[in-house]
């Protein structure tokens, strides 16, 4: 991997790690595209650079992320079901995530889900409060992203709405969600991959997590607006296109890895 390589992973991190449109299936068209060997390295360099990522969102919702006990409290409830699902079927998900046939299924499932979300709950009785077991139900749906292709973003948000959050709101509690849960699952795999990491890296590894960090600003921010204005239903035709090109190159006989 050169710097060239390094700065579009890192792109593709950043703007696809908050949005519900599952960055693993991104990551899949990127490499294959790049032409890139899958090596230790680069499963550790797509891990570390989440860091970056998840950087962003405090440094977005400073004034908010740094608060009350009671938020944080708020999100270990909501973080404790994945943890504890994550631990338990790690190597389980590991397999899933080797299966590409199972990524572009359930980005277009996924897609579909998200072209019809909004219909289903248009309901204007929203609120703007996340309260314990709200929190607790959001994390539950959280643990369904551990299928490879589904969203985080996208199933931490669905279930925010169906606890009648506002999108805002569902998305902005998304967003905090996944610093400690991201921040986990980097620490976790990368002291899985760190003695694939020598000096020589360092270099690689701080560019992508400063590209990857800048890329997250301005994907949050525009995905907020885009929310806010459009719904979901533009996410989910994404989702069914990027889904539905992952299946025919592999009907083409591409051989796809997934990191």
């Amino acid at each position: 991997m050169g710097f060239f390589e390094a700065i579009i992973i890192a792109i593709v991190e950043g703007i696809t790690e908050f949005l519900p449109v599952s960055s693993t299936g991104h990551m899949i068209i990127t490499q294959e595209l790049l032409g890139m060997e899958i090596t230790d390295f680069v499963k550790a360099f797509t891990v570390n650079i989440q860091f970056g990522a998840i950087l962003a969102v405090v440094v977005l919702y400073w004034k908010r992320f740094f608060q009350s006990l009671r938020f944080y409290y708020k999100l270990f409830i909501a973080f404790l079901p994945a943890a504890v699902i994550g631990l338990l079927a790690s190597d389980y998900i590991d397999a899933l995530l080797e299966n590409v046939v199972v990524v572009a299924l359930m980005l277009v499932l996924g897609g579909i889900v998200l072209v019809f979300v909004d219909r289903w709950f248009n309901n204007k009785n929203t609120t703007e409060e996340v309260s314990y077991p709200t929190a607790f139900k959001i994390g539950l749906f959280q643990c369904i992203a551990m299928i490879p292709g589904v969203s985080r973003s996208a199933a931490t948000i669905i279930g925010g709405l169906t606890q009648k959050l506002d999108r805002r709101t569902a998305a902005e509690f998304s967003f905090f969600l996944a610093v400690p849960t991201m921040f986990a699952a980097a620490g976790y795999k990368l002291l899985q991959n760190y003695q694939s990491i020598d000096k020589e890296h360092i270099g690689l590894l701080l560019t992508g997590n400063i590209v990857a960090f800048i890329v997250a600003l301005f994907a949050i921010k525009g995905f907020i607006g885009l929310l806010a204005r459009y719904g979901f239903r533009f996410f989910g035709y994404y989702r069914i296109l990027i889904g539905a090109i992952i299946l025919i190159m592999i009907a083409l006989g591409y051989d796809l890895s997934i990191v």
